[in-house]
């Protein structure tokens, strides 16, 4: 009898540590835009393919005010903001991850007037950034605040950052070491700056040192996220403009390469794979490029791998699944290239308006349409859907991963999005 008890403890034991570790095998945090590789990529997640109003549905939380910030997770919060329509004021939403509860709901910054933006876009578009403890939001040049993620308290403030955004502000901040990069590409401003995390006291300013060829600051304005990447033992920050995409030395801003394009408003983060960066030019006539990021001073001539101008979207951020880099246009045409070559792999109309990034998770693509609708797609050489599951209302906003957990932001509601 007491032969069997321990074989049985044994047996229990070694089952609780393999669930341990197909739990731990899933990352736990989603720390900012596009997840943790900043690419989209929740590959070891267990996440739905098939979901509905009723179905696959851990709990779904109403947030107030308009905003197409993505959610961001760390521990058991879940954080995201938002904006009043007219962006007089300006939100940080904390919700329990377990139960859909708003733990905190701070109103951060007051505007008098606030400018004009896109119908597109919000005044609580760019997503926040989290690490423990502490969660860093950003609404453009109306204010970055670090909050305290245990009591709400806002531990600092920049409100002195000037950009005029003219169709909203857009761009995400990122982690690098001890601060946060920013992109501020306006149309009277154009830099990068990076911020003390602990005091988010400047620590460089990059202004662009880009020809324009013109005068009118609205095609000056870009909207994107910078990327890190490191090759040949050098770390590069990616930082798409208008007009062109810069590499820049992330511990002093200085800028390594740049390759000329003629678009503007490029919205899109980057991709890195193959030893090649993925740039998505920008608005109107968006084209792909693949970059090797090699080289010192102008190389648009030398270390432009190829490009594709056909059925480019402006908005979404690509993914890349294995040699395949699958992306789709804002008005719903999805496609796989060959990564290493940009040759068409296949090509497919979708129903729907788009504007969130992709996302992939165990060998599937997600696509998140505005009307309301997600498309999975078996990530392959040929199109193969999977999955169409729809909710109330639609997706600006990109969607996050933790766990098992699929996180999803409507216009309307968060929903946590989990197999029962």
């Amino acid at each position: 009898m007491q032969q069997t008890s321990w074989i049985l403890g044994v047996l229990a034991a070694a089952l609780l540590a393999v669930l341990g570790v197909d739990r731990l095998s899933a990352a736990e945090n989603w720390p900012q835009f596009r997840g943790p590789t900043c690419q989209g990529h929740a590959d070891d997640a267990d996440v739905p393919t098939t979901w509905s109003e009723t179905e696959n549905v851990a709990w779904k939380t109403a947030i107030h005010g308009r905003g197409w910030s993505s959610p961001i997770v760390w521990g058991d919060q879940v954080w995201l903001t938002t904006a009043t329509a007219d962006g007089k004021q300006m939100f940080a939403v904390c919700v329990d991850r377990d139960s859909g509860k708003i733990v905190h709901d701070l109103k951060l910054f007051e505007n008098d007037k606030p400018e004009e933006i896109h119908e597109l876009n919000s005044y609580a578009s760019p997503t926040p950034c989290i690490e423990a403890g502490r969660v860093y939001v950003h609404f453009g040049s109306y204010g970055t605040a670090c909050i305290d993620t245990a009591s709400g308290k806002t531990l600092w403030q920049r409100r002195d950052l000037p950009c005029n955004h003219f169709r909203g502000p857009g761009s995400s901040p990122m982690f690098y070491g001890d601060a946060i990069l920013i992109h501020y590409d306006g149309y009277d401003f154009q830099y990068v700056v990076a911020l003390d995390k602990r005091t988010g006291e400047t620590v460089w300013r990059s202004d662009r040192q880009i020809d324009f060829g013109t005068d009118n600051g609205d095609f000056k304005k870009a909207y994107c996220t910078p990327l890190l990447i490191e090759t040949n033992g050098r770390k590069q920050l990616i930082s798409p403009a208008s007009k062109a995409v810069v590499a820049l030395d992330p511990d002093t801003g200085k800028e390594i390469w740049t390759v000329r394009y003629s678009e503007f408003s490029a919205t899109a983060r980057p991709v890195f794979g193959h030893g090649l960066v993925f740039v998505n030019t920008g608005f109107g006539k968006a084209e792909l490029w693949a970059i090797r990021p090699g080289g010192e001073g102008d190389v648009t001539e030398t270390h432009v791998a190829w490009r594709v101008s056909r059925q480019i979207g402006s908005k979404p951020s690509p993914v890349l699944v294995g040699d395949n880099l699958y992306q789709i246009h804002d008005s719903g045409v999805a496609t796989a290239l060959d990564a290493r070559t940009g040759k068409e792999v296949w090509t497919k109309r979708l129903s729907g308006q788009f504007s969130a990034s992709l996302l992939a998770s165990q060998g599937n693509v997600f696509l998140f349409s505005q009307q309301g609708p997600t498309y999975v797609v078996k990530a392959g050489n040929a199109f193969e859907q999977i999955g169409e599951n729809k909710l109330d209302a639609g997706c600006m906003a990109s969607p996050a991963v933790a766990g098992n957990a699929l996180f999803v932001r409507t216009e309307t509601h968060l929903y946590r999005i989990e197999k029962k």
